[in-house]
């Protein structure tokens, strides 16, 4: 199963990608209410804004992806190392747009690397 590390960190990858662009695409758009009057206008700044459809796209990218991820190993040992999406993101996250990683939230990745490392010695 091992074998097949890089095709389930590819649509890992992809998969924290789209959270990355959506969160870029939210923070040019702001934050709104989902009330009836906001529905068309905003609703237009999502269709219509690039990071929000490259995260979009991304995310499509990643289904494909993941389908075939299942169709070659079990799905308890690909699920969980859907994990590292969080630290890719918790990372990113910091770099890109300045978020705060405090204590408990480092420890919570340090888990999930601990936790990825015993599932991929187990495949």
């Amino acid at each position: 199963m091992n074998r097949y590390l890089p095709l389930v960190l590819c649509g890992v990858l992809l998969n924290a990608s789209a959270q990355l662009f959506l969160k870029q695409g939210m923070r040019a758009i702001g934050p709104f209410s989902f009330v009836a009057k906001n529905f068309i206008s905003v609703g237009l700044k999502v269709a219509l804004n690039p990071h929000i459809l490259l995260g979009m796209t991304c995310y499509a990218l990643s289904i494909i992806v993941w389908l075939m991820v299942l169709s070659r190993v079990d799905v308890s040992y690909a699920y969980p190392l859907l994990s590292v999406g969080y630290i890719v993101t918790a990372l990113a996250g910091q770099i890109l747009f300045g978020e705060v990683l405090g204590f408990a939230r480092w420890m919570g990745i340090l888990v999930i690397c601990f936790g990825v490392f015993l599932i991929t010695r187990s495949g």
